[in-house]
């Protein structure tokens, strides 16, 4: 009896065993599962509900008779759209270029080892901190002409000094530009001066060594190095572009007029204020494309790079 006893307990014991590693190995996907369903159903399944909206008759409230791709024809032949594209276009290049000049500019600086680096990243991280409403907030008050950097100037006796670029058609969107670039070059420069402390620096001795100048270091070994980061900054900060709603209401209003007008603009006024539910989530659907252009060949990118790098390992 003790050993069929013994030998019981043993079975008892390690099936136990095998009951609590099966848990341990399923737990994590049994803690992610609602999460996951909840992700799939707002990602995938919201989506497909806008896109047949878009394709109904849906004016203040939604209507399911299909009507087909009329209102994505109508969006294109609006010419308030056409111009919160082309102001896409400018906006995103611009703000892309400058933020990752300025930030990459501000990480090689950082990058010598400065006196108080860490209070200059400080200041430099200190915009990313503040909202884009309060961004664009306190820019508008520096560039309204009452009271802004123009009243200031002015103030000391240059009358001729002008800086009302928020008043200005052809101006105004440059200024929403700078503002941009304002907030986001500490968050590339973060990311940059990570991306240079990470570098070999055997490989900066040995240029060195051969007697290449810091420039010359930086501009064929260190920069090349770190293409990886600058790949990922690019699609963050195309993400930001894309999406681009509370800077521009702050700042302009998306003035004057519809100079700096952006597409997540036209989609709030067709969906909230013009009740036209259908051409907004045509409009919603061309923002969706817009960032699928960017994030789709950047997954893929990286799945390539990653089992690039699995295979030489």
């Amino acid at each position: 009896m003790s050993s069929a006893s013994a030998i019981d307990r043993t079975a008892t014991v390690s099936t136990g065993k095998r009951l609590r590693e099966r848990l341990s190995l399923w737990l994590p996907q049994i803690v992610l599962a609602p999460s996951l369903l909840a992700t799939f159903i707002y990602v995938f399944g919201f989506t497909a509900w806008t896109f047949y909206v878009s394709l109904s008759n849906s004016s203040l409230l939604p209507s399911y008779d299909y009507v087909g791709f009329e209102h994505y024809v109508s969006l294109w032949q609006s010419r308030r759209w056409n111009i919160a594209y082309t102001n896409l276009f400018i906006f995103g290049v611009l703000y892309v270029l400058g933020t990752m000049a300025i930030g990459l500019l501000l990480a090689i600086l950082i990058d010598q080892r400065v006196r108080g680096e860490a209070a200059w990243r400080t200041i430099y991280l200190y915009p990313l901190a503040v909202s884009f409403v309060v961004t664009g907030t306190v820019w508008s008050w520096l560039f309204n002409p009452t009271s802004g950097i123009e009243f200031f100037v002015r103030g000391f006796g240059w009358t001729d000094f002008s800086f009302s670029w928020t008043t200005n058609r052809q101006l105004a969107i440059y200024a929403i530009v700078i503002t941009g670039v304002w907030q986001a070059s500490g968050f590339a420069m973060a990311l940059f001066l990570a991306g240079l402390r990470s570098v070999d620096q055997d490989l900066v001795k040995a240029a060195q060594i051969d007697g290449a100048g810091m420039a010359r270091i930086y501009r064929r070994v260190v920069i090349p190095a770190i293409g990886p980061i600058f790949v990922a900054v690019l699609v963050v900060l195309l993400q930001f572009a894309i999406k681009t709603f509370d800077l521009a209401i702050a700042l302009t209003n998306g003035g004057p007029g519809i100079a700096t007008t952006f597409p997540a603009i036209y989609v709030y006024d067709l969906m909230f204020q013009r009740g036209q539910i259908a051409e907004g989530a045509a409009a919603a659907i061309m923002i969706l494309l817009a960032l699928s252009a960017v994030l789709i060949p950047y997954s893929l990118w990286s799945v390539w790079r990653r089992r690039r790098e699995s295979g030489h390992g």
